[in-house]
């Protein structure tokens, strides 16, 4: 089964701690540093679509894009529940990014990126941003880092609802870390099983730096897990901002 196929009607309910306005009111302090007035905004790895209306709710005007399209209903269900402009979707894969013009910054978060498991997507993602967003404007994404993922290693975790168990087990292997889901669903008085695989892989700061600026991107700067310092040691999320030349 595709990833999502199944997890996209039952993530919200399951990610409820995921702490969004707490995010979103980082990020807005990260757009202070964009050399350009921050109106036009991608949210791009959408998932379903909270970070855009939340966003949506603050006045940008926004364009969300999403490789699934089963996340990208979810996202569009929620039409009509936030006042301003409707967002744009659009699905397309990360590194296959194709917008009509350019927007003043972009967003990608909650460890997108690290669902590119193929560094030159990274880097083909990378060089779609550059030309998507205008001379000044700023880049802003999240990572799940290297030690969160090793130590992951043979961990199961368990996440549930009053109508839905989520089982995953992952597993660390050449900087790949997989994750094993059995979700259970209920309808009526019996459960329902499906299984869907999810894979990210571990990038170092300094490989994403690097790619950064050789697709044409500078002042890259690296951020604690909505803080406003530089990463420590054993951080499980770093934040990195970068401004298009």
């Amino acid at each position: 089964m595709n990833a999502y196929e199944t997890l996209a009607r039952r993530y919200d309910a399951l990610t409820y701690d995921v702490g969004y306005e707490k995010r979103a009111d980082f990020i807005e302090w990260l757009f202070g540093r964009s050399k350009i007035p921050v109106k036009q905004v991608l949210d791009l790895a959408c998932g379903t679509g909270t970070m855009t209306w939340i966003f949506t709710g603050r006045g940008y005007e926004m364009i969300a894009v999403d490789a699934s399209e089963e996340m990208l209903m979810e996202a569009m269900s929620k039409m009509g529940s936030v006042e301003g402009i409707t967002p744009l979707f659009l699905q397309q894969k990360m590194q296959k990014l194709d917008l009509y013009g350019t927007v003043d910054a972009a967003i990608c978060c909650l460890d997108s990126l690290n669902y590119l498991t193929d560094p030159k997507d990274v880097r083909r993602t990378f060089d779609r941003l550059r030309l998507f967003i205008a001379p000044g404007g700023l880049l802003v994404f999240d990572i799940n880092t290297v030690e969160k993922l090793e130590a992951l290693d043979g961990q199961v975790f368990l996440d549930e609802t009053e109508d839905t168990y989520c089982v995953w087990r992952t597993e660390y292997q050449r900087r790949l870390c997989t994750y094993y889901m059995d979700i259970f669903q209920r309808s009526g008085s019996t459960w329902r099983r499906s299984a869907e695989v999810h894979r990210e892989r571990a990038y170092t700061t300094e490989e994403l730096t690097h790619w950064l600026h050789e697709a044409g991107f500078t002042d890259v700067r690296l951020w604690g897990d909505m803080v406003r310092r530089k990463p420590r040691a054993g951080e499980q999320r770093i934040y990195v901002t970068a401004i298009r030349k």
